[in-house]
């Protein structure tokens, strides 16, 4: 995965941004990604696709993330927001907020996917990226931590939807608790159309979760 991304490099080329997003398929919460950049010379043992991680491997890997880059920044599109301009406008997005956080200005992003977002740093989208490139892996690991992060502190508002548990995503007990108990305000309700009827959208201010 590293020589996938230091075969970017060039005499232009030094500082490779990954940037991916994690929350795309679920029924409530944000959409969060993060964009995350190393020295060329930098490998983490481990690194991989998020989804193919345990939850104990990727708070571990985590730290290592952030600790070993050279700048990392995160940032989350709200249910609300998602509702509003679409899941895929919400993620890129968020991935453009997530890259204008970095104190670093990299040279190059990869993102994982085959859509882009508008930006005066040259962007390569890279599908299967999140399995392809280290960087990208990295960036997966820490909007996925963070999102299950946000959603477990959710949890505690909404806890008869146990999101805690299944982070948002549409198990079969989430979806039977919608259809009993109707959408909460933190749910996407153009995501829920074929659960139950339209509801008045609400909007819920992440800044104010404790």
């Amino acid at each position: 995965m590293k020589h996938f991304d230091n075969s970017f490099l060039t005499d232009d080329i030094e500082l490779i941004a990954g940037v991916d997003e994690a929350g795309r398929g679920p029924l409530a919460g944000p959409v969060v990604a993060a964009a995350v950049i190393f020295s060329p010379d930098v490998f983490i043992e481990g690194v991989n696709d998020s989804k193919q991680l345990s939850e104990n491997k990727r708070e571990f890997l985590f730290e290592k993330i952030i600790r070993s880059s050279l700048s990392w920044g995160v940032s989350a599109v709200s249910h609300g927001t998602i509702d509003k301009i679409n899941i895929l406008n919400a993620s890129l997005r968020a991935m453009l907020n997530s890259v204008e956080k970095l104190n670093i200005k990299p040279d190059l992003i990869l993102i994982d996917g085959n859509k882009s977002f508008n930006c005066n740093i040259p962007v390569r989208t890279i599908v299967k990226g999140d399995s392809k490139s280290f960087c990208i892996a990295a960036a997966s690991i820490l909007a996925k931590v963070t999102r299950d992060n946000i959603m477990r502190r959710l949890a505690v508002y909404y806890p008869a939807y146990r999101w805690e548990n299944n982070k948002g995503y549409p198990t079969p007990q989430h979806i039977n608790t919608v259809k009993l108990a109707g959408a909460s305000p933190l749910h996407r309700k153009t995501f829920l159309t074929k659960i139950l009827d339209h509801q008045p959208e609400t909007e819920f201010d992440l800044n104010s979760i404790p």
